[in-house]
């Protein structure tokens, strides 16, 4: 909140704004990939880190960073945060970095290339014969969407083994200056990365055995991710729970139905946690009880909005304590679109 402060507020009554707004998100903790430097200085008013999301005093309305010097540290700090995250799946999957035949790598909150799986190929070191794949700016969904290109290539080639990363850098598009929505965005995300192996044939529990997908009527303007002079521009209409509440179970019943499942058959939930907001909405017309979402929020509590990675945070939790299946990850994105995985 003192960060929002140095970089969002104009005037006393916008900083006595931020403990309502920060407040209320439920967040204790969040990770950024900018250094600690660069938070001393915009905690203690000192320019040590040389940053260029150091506040430009001579310019009263510094909207920041462009976005060009944005994606230059995106292209330096993505590759590292995807590496380590797949360097542990891999371990955690007892298979070697040459054993990987399909790469498919995730993420929305830059651009570069050679991009991320370029760094995995070489650092890992993956065969460079590996078939990529890259599912770009599709939102908090996106890793949704990125295991169900790994799970089509799983079950159309019999000796397929593919490595799945997500990685983001939310803060990268921290906004400057005051837009009440934007100052939203700027509290609920945060920074990460995470990784899963999948092979073909294996019998092994959480499975991805269905996915789906639903454009919600009359959402086109509810939830945007644009690419602007200054950053990456997040839009969150105030619309978006009353919608997912509004449409989100007639859909549900009928993707479930098509595996011959109920929403109350589903005995575990991976809610990608846009907000609070969202994660009472999804409870209340699933008809879900507290400890349906107690993960979620946990994740969201100690991490933030990570965007596409924090579906995985959520799925490696519930499987790291034997948590029931079939299981459901959900998430939402820019459309406003609900992606689903059906995990047995």
């Amino acid at each position: 909140m003192r960060v929002a402060r140095a970089l969002c507020c104009r005037t006393l009554e916008h900083a006595s704004w931020l403990p309502t707004m920060y407040g209320g998100t439920g967040i204790d903790n969040r990770y950024i990939s900018l250094g600690r430097d660069l938070v001393r200085d915009l905690l203690d008013g000192t320019t040590h880190s040389g940053s260029v999301f150091l506040p430009k005093e001579n310019i009263p309305d510094d909207r920041g960073p462009t976005t060009a010097q944005r994606m230059v540290l995106y292209a330096e700090g993505a590759g590292p945060l995807a590496f380590a995250s797949s360097r542990q799946a891999l371990a955690n999957a007892k298979l070697q970095p040459q054993e990987i035949t399909h790469l498919v790598t995730v993420s929305c909150t830059g651009f570069y290339a050679p991009g991320v799986d370029h760094v995995l190929i070489d650092g890992l070191p993956l065969k460079p014969t590996v078939q990529r794949t890259h599912v770009g700016f599709m939102g908090c969904h996106g890793a949704i969407n990125g295991l169900r290109v790994a799970a089509a290539f799983v079950g159309a080639d019999p000796k397929a083994k593919v490595l799945l990363c997500a990685v983001e850098m939310s803060c990268l598009h921290y906004h400057f200056g005051w837009d009440p929505q934007k100052i939203v965005a700027n509290a609920l995300f945060g920074d990460g990365a995470a990784a899963v192996v999948g092979v073909a044939g294996a019998k092994q529990p959480w499975r991805v055995t269905a996915t789906g997908s639903c454009v919600l009527p009359d959402s086109a303007k509810a939830m945007s991710w644009t690419i602007g002079d200054h950053g990456f521009e997040m839009t969150l209409s105030k619309q978006v729970p009353a919608l997912i509440a509004k449409h989100l179970r007639p859909w549900m019943q009928n993707w479930l139905a098509e595996s011959g499942l109920k929403i109350e058959d589903v005995k575990s939930w991976a809610l990608h946690p846009g907000g609070p907001r969202v994660l009472s909405a999804v409870e209340e017309t699933l008809e879900l009880t507290p400890a349906s979402t107690a993960v979620s929020r946990e994740i969201f509590g100690t991490c933030g909005n990570m965007s596409s990675p924090t579906v995985l945070f959520i799925l490696d939790k519930l499987r790291a304590r034997n948590q029931p299946r079939p299981a459901v990850a959900l998430a939402f994105g820019p459309g406003l679109v609900a992606e689903a995985a059906l995990i047995e």
